[in-house]
């Protein structure tokens, strides 16, 4: 079976199918098979890294109340790095042809099968060389105590936006905020994906004038 390639968009489709099936990716089936992610695979992996850290901090006798308001900062630091990362990476538009493949692969694909279970949550693949790439950073601007403070605080950030990602896209909670949320969210898939970047928050899209209320 060949695999899919990424489409031209015009501006009346936005997506491809709004069904839960999930196309073939690639045609190697190994490459394909590890494309696709159950929903519960980033907190396997990384709650432990999220226990890990605060072993580490304990160990290394850290001040649990300063500790604590750095990692409140990790966490909310997550919703700026999760809006550049969607608005600059994520809907950059290259214009060879293997950027445009790229693309495709990290998130064209779920732009256009937006309700794919198992493209839902980020592929290890790509989550774990980004994760130890910003644990290198913050171990650069944090130094060895404060680094695991602020690290776990910003992973649990990323494992509630996954989470709560996969949750819009197949659940329908009643809750007021769960609904706000999803509104936001599914107005960038079906409406304008060049607006409503931020996904656990709307704030940064008010900073940067990309909200839909704007």
């Amino acid at each position: 079976m060949e695999s899919i390639s990424p489409k031209k968009v015009s501006e009346k489709q936005l997506f491809v199918s709004a069904g839960s099936e999930s196309v073939p990716m690639f045609s190697n089936p190994v490459l394909d098979y590890f494309s696709r992610v159950r929903p519960w695979v980033p907190t396997v992996l990384y709650v432990p890294v999220i226990g890990l850290c605060l072993v580490v901090f304990a160990f290394k006798k850290g001040p649990w109340l300063a500790g604590l308001g750095i990692g409140l900062l990790g966490l909310v630091s997550w919703s700026f790095f999760e809006y550049a990362l969607h608005r600059w990476v994520f809907h950059w538009q290259p214009q060879s042809a293997w950027g445009r493949r790229l693309h495709f692969i990290v998130h064209g694909v779920h732009h256009d099968y937006p309700n794919d279970a198992l493209r839902l949550v980020m592929p290890p693949g790509f989550s774990l060389p980004l994760a130890i790439l910003i644990f290198a950073l913050c171990w650069w601007i944090w130094g060895p105590l404060w680094v695991f403070a602020y690290f776990p605080g910003f992973v649990l950030g990323y494992l509630v936006y996954d989470n709560l990602h996969f949750a819009v896209h197949h659940f329908n909670f009643k809750n007021v905020w769960f609904q706000k949320l999803k509104r936001h969210h599914m107005m960038h898939h079906y409406r304008d994906p060049e607006r409503g970047f931020g996904f656990t928050s709307p704030f940064w899209d008010k900073v940067f004038g990309t909200d839909y209320e704007t």
